[in-house]
């Protein structure tokens, strides 16, 4: 089956139409797993869990890296396939129910690695670093912010490349596992703290006196 390489490919948005296929990829993404293992890990019966990675297999997300014997039955690990992101020069072209798939999806799995990382001490080391900035920017600086994004990804898989050759040769220590999100966004939606409140030319309500019997 041809690799999906467009976020618009419906076999893409079918895969994160469920939430727990939406899990097991964002699993999957870190680590090879059979079924037996990831209906541990998601507290869900084998049966979910298999019909959901035969799905994610058969549409194209998957590769089966070993399988191991086990009891008289064979166990299949899968890992997930390197799969399209969001953003980029042909993402205003996506349609409406792509874009709310990718990012529904990519938001979970952000939130699930997190919260397990932070339950733990993930954000303990000084290396650790956490920001949300609220900017007011014109054409030209959304422009700018976004070229320096994309340049930090870029940098970000530069670095993870030497890194591999220094562990692959034995010329560096143990591997860390690290974890780097990045979003930019439009920050539309924001509650309002001064709806409902009269205007400057709008004199407030006196309150209702409440009549009393006689």
């Amino acid at each position: 089956m041809p690799s999906i390489k467009s976020v618009d490919d419906q076999r893409y948005v079918k895969a994160l139409s469920h939430p727990l296929r939406v899990r097991i990829l964002g699993i999957l993404e870190e680590q090879a797993a059979s079924p037996v293992e990831l209906s541990q890990v998601l507290d869900a019966t084998l049966g979910t869990i298999s019909y959901h990675v035969r799905q994610l297999n058969e549409l194209g997300l998957l590769e089966l890296v070993r399988e191991t014997p086990r009891r008289g039955a064979i166990e299949h690990h899968y890992r997930a396939k390197p799969r399209p992101t969001s953003g980029g020069d042909a993402w205003e072209s996506v349609s409406v129910v792509a874009k709310q798939a990718v990012i529904g999806a990519e938001l979970q799995q952000t939130m699930d690695v997190a919260g397990r990382a932070a339950s733990v001490g993930g954000f303990d080391r000084d290396h650790a670093r956490m920001a949300r900035l609220r900017l007011s920017l014109d054409p030209k600086g959304v422009e700018q912010l976004s070229k320096a994004v994309a340049k930090l990804v870029d940098e970000a898989n530069r670095i993870q490349a030497a890194a591999t050759k220094r562990l692959d040769g034995g010329k560096a220590g143990e591997a860390a596992d690290t974890a780097l999100v990045t979003m930019l966004f439009d920050a539309i939606g924001a509650p309002d703290p001064s709806a409902g409140r009269p205007t400057p030319t709008q004199k407030p309500r006196a309150p209702r006196r409440r009549a009393t019997a006689s």
